[in-house]
């Protein structure tokens, strides 16, 4: 991650970064997943900007040791760590259940099936 590059929107959210990959860039969002393969800097950018942040509000499914999932939403990314919270539904006084996870992304952490 030292060589990534953190990319910006205009008003100064941060959106990703862009790894260099020789003379090109892979756009990476937030969770550390790869948008797309090496391209040039312009189409990194326009890439972050178009994927924004709005996916850290959609829900999640975490594999817990036993082998079974369970929904959750993300409380906290940064790029030392994920940290997902079981979703309650909004339940007022449901226990508050996280779980820390390493960055990027791990196996065990991916966007819930519909």
């Amino acid at each position: 991650m030292e060589d990534w590059i953190e990319h910006r929107r205009a008003d100064g959210e941060r959106v990703g970064w862009m790894r260099p990959d020789g003379d090109r860039f892979v756009p990476v969002d937030l969770l550390g997943r790869d948008l797309t393969g090496p391209v040039d800097w312009l189409t990194a950018e326009e890439t972050l900007d178009a994927a924004g942040i709005g996916y850290l509000a959609d829900l999640f499914e975490l594999r817990l040791d036993d082998g079974s999932w369970l929904r959750v939403r993300l409380a906290e990314v940064s790029p030392n760590r994920i940290v997902a919270k079981q979703d309650d539904f909004g339940a007022v006084g449901a226990p508050q259940l996280f779980y820390t996870l390493p960055f990027p992304l791990p196996d065990t952490l991916r966007p819930l099936s519909r």
